[in-house]
């Protein structure tokens, strides 16, 4: 018989499809899973997330052991744990006389780099699991003066045939944005995503990661996610039968008192590999077939999938490991600490850290016009950004949270994401959130100590960057609203900006 060869699986990657497995013979092959403290700690992940994905791990494994997989699996506190997949790889190598790893690729540049190093060789598959392959991505790129996300949508779109009536899009119409941008109703009908009481594996989890991070940012308990497929196809079906109907209609939505509206929640699952893209938007357009869920709600969910998160993983692997470095506005103030404490007067962004200290999730209006929002106004160093959400979400990894960050939150690329930069004042968050009502800040003052810093703030980036973006047309009519101010508004209200900066940089509170 021949040697065997190790079958690598990653804490992102717990799908029996996986190409590494497929390739692989359980007769012959051993699969090496490793907790490891290098994965664990490149950035100082919420404890919830390595909770999670430590707990899906072990069941994962024990799972393709049922199904007649030998196993190696390294648990983080084993005293032989070398604490990195390389070293993982070495040792169990040297164990099992195997010469040959086979691996799906990583979503992480530094991941990839890691294991073409390793002595051991590597031979790694392309990731299947996603609807739009490297070469695929480069194809629809190439020689394009922009790479706008709704052209590379309709072409996934036509190439699953989802939401499609023979070569039209289901309606006449590709996008419902439109109808999808509803203020926050004063009530919720929906009791928020599936909850799982953690068993006694989770809980030797939950033990281990209280010993061992427990000074990171995040409250670890309560534990409810699901850490299995067969949970997760349950948190599936509780979406699409009670949320996904209102789902469009509020997904831009904010309510100081309810952290997750209509939303799904599962994104988690899906970037570990617990769900599929091909099931998640089937049971969405089965659900908008059987006249259950309204298109706008349905298209704006399907096109979260095979949409935006295609088209960032097609953007991270086209910019090359550099990108996460990008910095085009030069920006390099530190990231203020209320990111960690939300210990800020800001209703609406100690809102948001409050909910990613406790559930490592927020929602995408949340990320973007909140927090991603105030960073760009207030010029923090975009990488230092581009960390706290790849350490605090439970559903961040860097092939889907660096171009959502450096790209269409805080335009440090350049443009490579969006046609202009997602900024926005005051007005925004008060049209689509309760949190005015309850801030320090007044809504309707736009200088001045009692003014919304959003409003000020707006104005200042516009003025700081009019070489760059006053002759964007996308932008047009908001240079031209200031350019009709008077001279001595546009004074006050770059004062209001300098003044604010100036205390958020003497560290007092804001």
């Amino acid at each position: 018989m021949s040697a065997p060869r190790l079958i690598l699986v990653l804490g992102d990657q717990l799908s029996e499809g996986l190409s590494s497995l497929r390739e692989g013979d359980p007769a012959r092959d051993v699969v090496v899973m490793a907790e490891v403290m290098d994965e664990a700690s490149y950035v100082p992940h919420h404890p919830k997330k390595v909770a999670f994905l430590f707990a899906a791990m072990r069941k994962f494994a024990a799972r393709l052991e049922a199904e007649g997989w030998r196993v190696r699996y390294t648990r983080l506190d084993d005293p032989d744990n070398s604490q990195s997949i390389p070293g993982e790889l070495i040792r169990r190598a040297a164990e099992t006389v195997a010469t040959e790893v086979l691996a799906t690729e990583p979503g992480e540049f530094r991941l990839i780099a890691a294991l073409e190093d390793c002595p051991v060789p590597v031979h790694m598959f392309p990731d299947d699991r996603f609807l739009c392959s490297h070469a695929e991505f480069e194809a629809w790129a190439e020689g394009r003066k922009e790479l706008r996300m709704e052209w590379f949508y309709r072409e996934m779109r036509r190439r699953t045939g989802l939401l499609m009536e023979g070569d039209q899009p289901a309606g006449g119409k590709w996008n419902y944005d439109h109808d999808n941008r509803k203020p926050a109703p004063d009530e919720i009908a929906f009791d928020g995503p599936l909850r799982f009481e953690p068993d006694a594996a989770t809980v030797e989890v939950l033990e281990l990661v209280e010993a061992r991070f427990a000074d990171n940012f995040g409250t670890l308990r309560p534990f409810w996610f699901a850490t299995t497929r067969d949970e997760a196809l349950q948190a599936l079906d509780h979406f699409i039968a009670r949320a996904l109907p209102r789902f469009g209609d509020f997904q831009d939505a904010m309510l100081d008192g309810n952290r997750f509206l209509y939303h799904s929640v599962l994104s988690m699952y899906l970037n570990a590999g617990l769900l599929t893209w091909q099931e998640i938007c089937a049971a969405a357009e089965d659900a908008w077939r059987a006249d259950k869920a309204p298109l706008n709600a349905v298209e704006g969910f399907i096109r979260q999938i095979i949409g935006w998160r295609e088209y960032m993983r097609g953007i991270y692997f086209r910019e090359g490991p550099d990108y996460v470095r990008r910095n085009a506005l030069g920006y390099d103030r530190p990231l203020p600490s209320f990111y960690w404490t939300a210990d800020t007067d800001l209703r609406c962004v100690s809102k948001a850290v409050e909910q990613t200290r406790d559930e490592a999730y927020a929602h995408h209006i949340q990320r973007l016009m909140v927090t991603g929002n105030f960073a760009l106004l207030a010029g923090i160093d975009p990488h230092a950004v581009h960390e706290w959400y790849l350490a605090v979400y439970a559903d961040a990894y860097e092939w889907v949270e660096a171009p959502n960050v450096i790209g269409m939150s805080q335009f440090a690329d350049d443009g490579v994401v969006g046609s202009k930069p997602y900024v926005s004042g005051g007005a925004y968050i008060h049209r689509m959130s309760d949190h005015c009502r309850h801030c320090r800040y007044e809504i309707g003052e736009k200088t001045g100590a009692k003014a919304c810093p959003f409003n000020y703030l707006y104005w200042a980036f516009l003025h700081r960057h009019r070489e760059r973006f006053g002759r964007n047309p996308r932008m047009a009519q908001m240079y031209r609203t200031w350019a009709r101010m008077s001279d001595d508004k546009r004074q006050a209200t770059l004062d209001s900006a300098d003044a604010f900066l100036a205390r958020l940089d003497r560290g007092a509170r804001v």
